[in-house]
């Protein structure tokens, strides 16, 4: 296979190829700006180069062809379908849909059999959704916010009609409680108290599910600009959001007047955020609470940053994870993690609804990966913390870079005080270029591989405004997100790499 840390996937020729170039890839090389805009535009000269993307946002050609097969077989005139892990994931699928078609109002009935249905198919039983052509796109946006998904490998079993050998899913549940044992002992928690996920976003779907049952009708806080489909969820699902993006120091005001006026399910914040590294300040947002006499979960996701540098559970009552990123680090393997803070007094009732009611897992030829990959997580990620300190270091003091955003920035301690003893910072960090329309010509030279997700082995840059929101630039803006913002995901390439291809990338401009 290709070694994307001495030769990564970066230039015109790449376009389209899965990062890591396998079937498995999570990530997909757009190398070039005009690339970019084509992905997002639709443009046939781009999405036809497509080998793979990031698995809730492009089908998988792996998944595409079950999926085509299913149809085939089973498929209704002017019907489509998505297949799911199991059949009530599909039926979610299919509730998400009646709400949300545009061409129908409110319906009582769960299922519009005349418009949607729901079977399970083949030996493992998964869940398939049929559904109008013409709902093709709302059922997609089920399958992209709330990442319950078919992992590739699954789809690829399913393809061959085969279920798993009895050793294979021996090993998958030996990894799978190692996995849990590995995450509980860096979070400091008890493996029981560990909840393995396909994806980051399932995580922290089946978190708000959780909040939405156990304190209903209750809408949900979010501080900060988070990764885009968190806010999704609080939008599309239960009773509502506040978003607060803190701009400026008045959201913490805000937050005070919002919990004054109604109690809350749950407050979701990141440490620190995607894409601007900010840590808010949750012991001012905990006091408040306290103050105010209100008492709301505090939900962290700490992908970013990683449990092994800092510990959320100083604060947080559940902690969300994609372990798509630093914990697998290969990036061909898709997971979340849930984890419960013990001695938190929401404990009892957040244990007791996931282990009644999570439907989802971790497919286990993904975990017997996963384990593997993740043998020397802590190690990796100290390597790629460091060159992050580097390389902020490096654009910092660049005469043509006017901003830089890294966890080292926060001049009011807050990512310190989460940081554990020898933990670092992170290894994400983005800047903004003093002239802002010699962007994309930087983005063209830049010798790292190219596409989105984060927490690679191998660095992984995207401008991630134009991806993550272009159907919303102005909205970003408003929330601080430059539009020519470029991310950057350190690998753990020598130090002086990284330093020298970003320079080389700067000369030119």
């Amino acid at each position: 296979m290709r070694n994307l840390l001495t030769d990564p996937l970066w230039r015109p020729e790449d376009l389209g190829t899965p990062i890591p170039p396998t079937p498995y890839g999570v990530s997909v090389c757009l190398p070039t700006w005009k690339s970019i805009i084509g992905y997002e535009e639709k443009d046939p000269a781009v999405i036809n180069k497509l080998q793979s993307g990031y698995p809730r946002f492009f089908i998988n050609p792996i998944v595409s062809k079950l999926i085509e097969k299913i149809e085939k077989e089973l498929a209704r005139t002017e019907e489509r379908a998505l297949v799911f892990p199991r059949r009530i994931h599909a039926e979610r699928c299919a509730q998400f849909i009646k709400k949300y078609r545009p061409s129908t109002g409110a319906d009582t009935d769960p299922i519009d059999q005349s418009k949607t249905r729901v079977i399970e198919y083949g030996p493992e039983k998964l869940g398939v959704t049929f559904f109008s052509k013409d709902d093709y796109s709302t059922a997609r946006l089920y399958w992209r916010f709330c990442g319950e998904i078919l992992s590739i490998r699954q789809a690829e079993s399913a393809l061959h009609g085969k279920s798993l050998e009895r050793d294979v899913i021996e090993n998958g549940k030996k990894a799978a409680e190692t996995i849990k044992e590995r995450l509980a002992e860096v979070t400091g928690q008890d493996a029981d108290d560990v909840f393995l996920f396909p994806s980051g976003v399932a995580a922290i779907y089946a978190v708000h599910r959780t909040i939405s049952a156990i304190l209903p009708g209750l809408k949900t806080a979010q501080l900060d600009f988070p990764y885009v489909d968190t806010l999704k969820i609080q939008e599309y699902f239960g009773a509502g959001v506040h978003f607060l993006p803190f701009v400026t120091d008045d959201d913490y005001d805000n937050f005070r007047k919002i919990i004054k006026a109604e109690s809350l399910a749950g407050i979701f914040s990141e440490i620190p955020s995607n894409p601007l590294l900010k840590s808010i300040d949750l012991r001012r947002i905990a006091a408040i609470a306290v103050e105010e006499k209100r008492k709301i979960p505090i939900i962290i996701d700490d992908t970013a940053a990683t449990s092994v540098n800092i510990d959320v559970f100083r604060i947080a009552d559940v902690a969300v994870t994609s372990l798509t990123k630093a914990f697998s680090g290969t990036g061909d393997v898709l997971a979340g993690s849930v984890i419960l803070k013990r001695n938190s007094e929401f404990y009892p009732a957040f244990k007791k609804f996931l282990d009644e009611y999570n439907d989802n897992e971790l497919y286990l030829l993904d975990a017997i990966i996963l384990e593997e990959h993740s043998r020397n997580f802590a190690e990796r990620v100290r390597t790629q913390s460091k060159n992050g300190d580097s390389l902020n270091t490096f654009l910092s003091g660049h005469p043509k870079v006017s901003h830089v955003y890294h966890s080292s920035n926060d001049s009011r301690g807050v990512y310190d005080y989460f940081r554990k003893p020898g933990g670092g910072n992170c290894s994400l960090l983005s800047f903004v270029l003093k002239d802002g329309s010699k962007t994309p010509r930087l983005y063209d030279s830049l010798e790292f591989c190219k596409g989105p997700s984060l927490g690679t082995n191998y660095t992984l840059i995207c401008p991630y405004t134009m991806i993550a929101h272009y159907d919303e630039l102005p909205f970003a803006e408003k929330c601080g997100v430059d539009r020519n913002l470029i991310r950057v995901s350190c690998g753990t390439e020598p130090e002086a790499v990284i330093i020298e291809r970003m320079k080389r990338a700067l000369d030119q401009l």
